[in-house]
């Protein structure tokens, strides 16, 4: 999942990306944009918890 920040440049929101060691950022046009990415970046949060707690218990439970 890309991540938002400011741009230095223009202080607008802008998704970060780095490619072979240079950062580039690519604003954000939308604010309902930028909303929804973090909603989704809480959902996505949310989800890996579950899936590493299941899988712990899933340990647990192929080594008893």
């Amino acid at each position: 999942m890309s991540e938002v920040a400011s741009c230095p440049t223009c202080g607008s929101k802008s998704k970060i990306k780095e490619r072979e060691g240079k950062k580039t950022y690519e604003a954000v046009q939308d604010e309902e944009a930028f909303k929804k990415i973090g909603q989704l970046k809480k959902a996505m949060e949310k989800f890996k918890s579950k899936a590493e707690a299941l899988e712990e218990e899933l340990r647990e439970l192929k080594s008893s």
